[in-house]
């Protein structure tokens, strides 16, 4: 799958998405509340006004079940008290009439379908970084300072869900980073890099800068295989049952129990990438080593 885009100055840039990808997140561009601008390709979120309230935004797709949203405070101001809500929602942003209530909580809050929880001031300073998911039972989690805050809130985790932020109170904008989600115990699968590199039309905006697109590999979509051959001829996944499986590429690597998930999950050699495959019938591309 080939994600294009055409970025500020008309340039256009490219990621080549694998199947470790989760697909892009940035802002639904329709649903947005009545004081906030969206701008770089939908993952900044400002209020125009000076005001409190009136700055929800939405995920512009269902996110998944412990998929991490990250995000980052840009601005922040002392003139006002609460921070940040966020939570998600079973409405899809599609379907929603404008103008949005003015905030998550109590507006939504005390409506079903809707799951939100206040964040405290102190985290939500600018140049803060935080994420936040949904877990399997219900609950939502903050991620702070690598630290994590569990909010038992009940959230329906049976239907399809979207991210929903509140910029309240002294937050004034904020910036998508990306999300992550962690399946099984092999490697955790990132969104594709955002279409749109972030480069502030105003000289002296403080915002930072997102490295372009055509800076990430496909690589970088897997955060934790260790890519360094082991000694003792052990399984570089597991690091704990002898390798004993020699792949197309000549590296013996994997141990049998790892070797068809390596395969079936990531599609290359776990030290030089090369590319490998399932063993189809009358094919043995893996070779165990007696």
């Amino acid at each position: 799958i080939l994600n294009q885009s055409s970025s500020i100055g008309k340039s256009e840039v490219s990621h080549r998405c694998s199947s470790r990808c989760v697909s892009p997140l940035t802002f639904d561009s329709q649903a947005v509340g009545e004081k906030v601008r969206l701008s770089h390709g939908g993952r900044l979120a400002e209020k125009t006004d000076n005001t409190f309230k009136n700055g929800l935004v939405f995920s512009n797709r269902p996110v998944k079940i412990q998929e991490k949203i990250c995000l980052r405070i840009e601005k922040d101001s002392s003139i006002w008290d609460g921070a940040l809500r966020v939570g998600f929602t079973t409405v899809p942003p599609s379907t929603r009439s404008l103008p949005l209530p003015s905030m998550s909580i109590p507006n939504l809050n005390d409506k079903s379908a809707h799951w939100a929880v206040p964040l405290d001031e102190s985290v939500c300073q600018a140049g803060s970084e935080l994420e936040f998911w949904v877990s399997s039972h219900g609950s939502i989690y903050i991620g702070v300072n690598n630290e994590e805050y569990e909010r038992p809130t009940g959230v329906d985790t049976k239907q399809p869900l979207w991210a929903m932020i509140d910029i309240y109170g002294q937050t004034r904008s904020i910036l998508l980073l990306d999300s992550k989600k962690n399946k099984k115990l092999l490697y955790r699968r990132r969104s594709c890099p955002a279409p749109e590199p972030l480069a502030s039309p105003d000289p002296d905006s403080h915002f930072r800068s997102v490295p372009d697109v055509s800076d990430f590999r496909r690589e970088d979509c897997i955060s934790c295989l260790d890519t360094k051959m082991p000694e003792d001829n052990v399984c570089v996944v597991c690091m704990a049952k002898e390798a004993r499986i020699t792949l197309p590429c000549g590296h013996r690597c994997l141990c049998k129990d790892c070797n068809f998930r390596v395969c079936e999950q990531f599609g290359t050699c776990p030290l030089c990438r090369h590319t490998i495959s399932a063993p189809s019938v009358g094919e043995r591309w893996f070779i165990e080593v007696n």
